[in-house]
């Protein structure tokens, strides 16, 4: 099965703690992080930093699913990131879309770790997010099928590489449950390839 190509270059943003310029397949997305900072009053929690994310689509405006995919990166941060060792900050989460072949919510949510690591801030463990598509004649595929109408459902499966199970999933289409199966087996064997991607990032020059 042919797997997608990743390349990314860090710290292409002067403002941000950390940022991303992250690509998968002809996807790319921009992230920035920025925390742990001063937080709102209303948005102020005693205990942990309040995690937010704000998504930019490539032109217009926000919609609604949009919103899905800040909802969705937000959740995951806040699970990996150790918020609990800053109280009373937030830590803001900015995902620009770039160019979008398929794979945008699995780039997201990879530039979002990426940014997060460039960032040097605290983490219980690295994400990783992979996109699986599932096609009419019942074959599965790590990269978008050049036809959009062949495309019976898709799958994006988010894990974590300390014991590597799940942190999230979002799935669209028609499919049984023994093809939701495979295609999280397939998933998580790809996210160890996200994951050394990561790392030979992390310890490149780049």
């Amino acid at each position: 099965m042919e797997q997608p190509s990743f390349s990314c270059k860090l710290g292409v943003l002067s403002r941000p703690d950390g940022s991303v310029m992250f690509s998968e397949g002809q996807t790319t997305v921009i992230a920035g992080l920025y925390g742990p900072v001063e937080v709102k009053m209303q948005k102020l929690l005693i205990d942990k930093a309040s995690v937010e994310c704000s998504y930019r689509p490539k032109s217009g405006l926000p919609g609604v699913e949009d919103r899905l995919y800040e909802s969705l990166i937000r959740n995951i941060c806040e699970t990996a990131l150790a918020a609990s060792l800053f109280p009373r900050s937030a830590v803001l989460v900015n995902i620009q879309e770039m160019e979008n072949s398929g794979q945008l919510i699995s780039c997201a949510i990879n530039a979002a770790c990426l940014s997060c690591l460039d960032s040097g801030i605290d983490m219980k463990f690295m994400f990783g997010a992979v996109s699986c598509f599932l096609t009419e004649d019942n074959e599965f595929h790590l990269i978008p099928p050049i036809n959009d109408s062949s495309v019976k459902a898709s799958f994006i499966f988010v894990f974590e590489n300390v014991k590597e199970r799940i942190l999230a999933s979002h799935t669209e289409g028609s499919f049984t449950k023994e093809q939701y199966e495979e295609a999280f087996n397939l998933s998580k064997q790809q996210s160890k390839n996200v994951f050394l991607f990561f790392k030979k990032i992390l310890f490149s020059d780049n």
